[in-house]
């Protein structure tokens, strides 16, 4: 579906609020609303929302992943497990 048939004004999200709400199972696509011809918020279900929340968090992880490969904070699977043995901890 092209993005801007998910495009609808604030009057349309009042007057079909059930309908839509109903069809986000369905309905993958996330519904922009505009507010004076600008786009000011996201509609999306429940299930879409949680696996975009997923996806961010696990995208945060491999930056932080990254981040700490560029600074040389890196140890050997052997390194690790020995420090996690003796002292229950890697750092």
């Amino acid at each position: 579906m092209k993005l801007s048939a998910q495009i609808k004004p604030i009057s349309y999200l009042k007057s079909h609020a059930a309908e839509i709400i109903r069809s986000f199972p369905d309905h993958r696509e996330p519904l922009i609303i505009t507010q004076n011809g600008e786009a000011k918020a996201i509609l999306q279900g429940i299930d879409d929302y949680d696996q975009t929340q997923e996806t961010m968090a696990l995208l945060k992880i491999l930056a932080l992943g990254s981040r700490e490969i560029e600074e040389g904070n890196i140890f050997s699977a052997k390194e690790a497990l020995k420090r996690l043995k003796t002292d229950g901890k890697i750092g």
